[in-house]
């Protein structure tokens, strides 16, 4: 009787911690992924870190995906976070330390490109004008190749890149 006992526990024990009942059901890889671009110099260290996820075109329009003249959340998913190490000069206007949202006017000659202290936001759909911080303009330039999936980078003289499609962005970050 106490082996019979011994041996039901063991079953009840082992089925808990076996594959059927302990597995999860995790969803594929997300269709726009999340990135991290970061700029740090030997001089100073870490300056700025962006948080974006990446959407694709997915032989979509860009256009379509950013229409021109309107607040776009400057990726996918939840907003783009910005989070400034140091103060900074943000495309010519003075910024103080800390974390804001970034979002985008996208446009054919340049982009509006804004810092919102509004965090942890979904898309522009709870976008606020009250809550900017700063509006700067990123000039546009072409590229010659397609950007398959939205990137954003930072260049060694400090440039933060917005690439996509064949639209490359430049804001100086000083």
């Amino acid at each position: 009787m106490k082996k019979k006992l011994i041996l039901t526990a063991l079953i009840v024990v082992a089925g808990l911690f076996s594959n059927e009942t302990t597995a999860q059901k995790f969803r594929g890889i997300d269709k726009s992924p999340a990135d991290i671009a970061m700029y740090s110099t030997k001089e100073d260290g870490a300056i700025a870190k962006i948080i974006y996820s990446r959407p694709q075109l997915n032989g979509r329009d860009m256009a379509k995906l950013a229409p021109a003249g309107k607040v776009w959340r400057l990726g996918a998913n939840e907003s783009t976070e910005v989070r400034f190490y140091k103060d900074v000069t943000f495309g010519g206007k003075p910024v103080k330390a800390g974390t804001y949202t970034m979002y985008a006017i996208p446009g054919d000659s340049e982009w509006t490109i804004i810092l919102n202290k509004a965090l942890h936001t979904w898309g522009s759909g709870s976008y606020k004008e009250a809550n900017d911080l700063v509006r700067v303009t990123g000039k546009v330039s072409t590229n010659k190749d397609s950007v398959e999936a939205l990137a954003i980078m930072f260049s060694k003289t400090g440039d933060m890149l917005i690439g996509w499609a064949n639209t490359v962005v430049t804001v100086p970050v000083k």
